[in-house]
């Protein structure tokens, strides 16, 4: 062989090996990408059912709300309404918003970035969220017997004192559990964003 086939030969196989090397990479990223979305897939999934269950009770309670005749009563139901459809449409966006990130149009450091800032808005509301359920605690269930039983618990003390100390014991394991899995899942695929950096 001369020099010139062993140049053309030599260039044609680091042609060659560049592109196996450009689709390994792609094909890296891609994998990537998906087992980082699918990582908050369960989330939304949750988030979703959730939030169709708010929706349905807010439209029961938007058909109802005249019944609320009182200002403290129709104040709860105000307050219950926007919470079931504030709080869920927040959520489910921010999910998307953490989901869409494409780690193959990115860099690195612009990925990790839209990341931290979409997770710390992410966990920040699920935080708000848990405080405003103690409220919601307090609000549902008067505006619920009203609308059902036609019962003014703000007059019947006695259910309320048994009513708020249990849901409020169940709404605060029940935050903490909902609270580690968001902080778990989100900490997991950060892990898998920081793989990219090696």
């Amino acid at each position: 062989m001369e020099i010139e086939e062993l140049q053309s030969v030599w260039s044609e196989m680091s042609d060659q090996l560049e592109k196996q090397k450009k689709l390994t990479n792609e094909l890296i990223m891609e994998m990537t990408q998906n087992r980082y979305t699918n990582k908050f897939d369960k989330l939304t999934f949750y988030e979703t059912l959730g939030a169709v269950i708010c929706f349905v009770m807010a439209i029961y309670l938007l058909v109802n709300i005249t019944k609320l005749d009182t200002w403290y009563l129709l104040s709860c139901g105000i307050f219950t309404i926007a919470f079931l459809i504030i709080l869920p449409v927040i959520t489910l966006g921010l999910l998307g918003k953490i989901k869409r990130i494409n780690i193959a149009k990115n860099s690195f450091k612009e990925t990790i970035v839209s990341f931290t800032k979409t997770r710390n808005q992410l966990l920040l509301m699920q935080r708000v969220g848990i405080y405003l359920s103690f409220i919601l605690v307090f609000t549902c269930l008067p505006v619920f017997s009203k609308i059902m039983k036609n019962k003014d618990l703000f007059l019947q003390t006695s259910t309320l004192i048994i009513y708020l100390p249990v849901m409020g014991i169940f709404m605060f394991f029940f935050s903490r559990w909902g609270y580690r899995c968001y902080r778990n899942i989100t900490n997991s695929a950060e892990n898998i964003l920081k793989e990219l950096e090696t």
